[in-house]
């Protein structure tokens, strides 16, 4: 099997995963239910991976490196940092919307201490751009001065807080452009304010 056949072969597997997982959840998946799906022998899988264990943990792996490649690149080429970050708060949102149902899947499983190291470098990397989204809007003029971390840290809070809703209460859901604005509010340097040093920094 060449490389770019094992590639696709890969890529058609964690689709294949993707959406086993997202139906019936990890207790309720097996490796035989995801081969089928694939299209392969339960045999070939195993050549890719060796457990279902293993299988996840490259499927969530691959979800949020996505989703922290994709914000990455976006908010990355938009030069006003206040459209990079209403951009950032709607892409976030409406990714999680759109992985409702793997979300809901690797929440029921708190057991499984694989998701636990790859959603903390999650996190720490979403806080670090964050990070660097304020510091682009203070620098600009366009936020007022703030501690950074301490921000970024609230606006990871609210941002969890949509995702913990779309699990147990969807009812409530607040729309992505309400909470940037929102969010923006707090940050905007607003008509008459200092842009000053902030006290705690």
């Amino acid at each position: 099997m060449n490389k770019r056949s094992s590639e696709n072969s890969k890529k058609k597997i964690l689709e294949a995963a993707f959406d086993v997982f997202s139906q019936h959840g990890y207790q309720g998946t097996s490796m035989r239910t995801i081969a089928a799906k694939a299209g392969i022998s339960v045999g070939g899988l195993y050549l890719y991976f060796e457990n279902k264990e293993a299988l996840y943990s490259t499927l969530m792996d691959k979800v949020l490196e996505d989703l922290s490649g994709e914000l990455e690149e976006t908010v990355g080429k938009i030069e006003d940092p206040v459209a990079a970050f209403s951009t950032f708060v709607r892409l976030r949102l409406t990714y999680a919307k759109r992985n409702r149902e793997l979300i809901i899947t690797n929440t029921r499983e708190p057991r499984l201490a694989l998701g636990t190291d790859l959603r903390k470098r999650f996190f720490e990397r979403q806080r670090r751009l964050i990070g660097t989204l304020i510091d682009r809007g203070v620098s600009s003029g366009h936020f007022t001065a703030c501690d950074r971390d301490e921000t970024a840290k609230v606006i990871m809070g609210v941002l969890r807080g949509f995702v913990f809703s779309l699990v147990v209460d969807t009812e409530n859901l607040f729309s992505p452009e309400e909470c940037s604005r929102l969010i923006l509010n707090g940050l905007m340097v607003r008509s008459g304010d200092p842009c000053g040093t902030y006290p705690g920094g």
